[in-house]
């Protein structure tokens, strides 16, 4: 697997148009991290590492739905393996005017566009919800 984050993103767009109520994922704490940013924000109830069928580590994601539609209606890659996007505390994008995320991976850790531009600090744009 090339790009773990898009895989993620993958498997949650995919379970959400199926209506799932939880979703599996190899665990990584990258994935945690975005993971923790989604809860914070409101976009999933939480999740959980456990231990998958295989015997190796996963993650249980909780999927949260509101009058049976997704919370999460858009979810893109911005950073990928093979373009990777920089991006200072000034110049990071508000999504959707402020009512999306962009998940920003800063070298104090991964983080919400707007606590990133608080801080002043820039980095890597994982990817945008809304």
């Amino acid at each position: 697997m090339n790009d773990p984050i898009a895989d993620m993103l993958t498997r949650i767009r995919n379970s959400q148009m199926r209506g799932k109520s939880t979703v599996m994922t190899p665990a990584s704490k990258l994935r945690a991290w975005v993971l923790d940013v989604l809860a914070d924000e409101g976009y999933i109830r939480g999740y959980e590492k456990m231990t998958g069928a295989d015997g190796h580590p996963a993650i249980e994601i909780s999927l949260k739905y509101y009058e049976g539609e997704p919370v999460i209606r858009e979810l893109k890659r911005v950073s990928k393996p093979g373009r990777r996007v920089y991006m200072g505390a000034n110049d990071i994008p508000q999504v959707r005017q402020g009512l999306g995320v962009s998940i920003v991976s800063t070298p104090q850790g991964v983080m919400s566009d707007a606590n990133a531009r608080n801080a002043n600090i820039g980095g890597e744009v994982l990817c945008t919800v809304f």
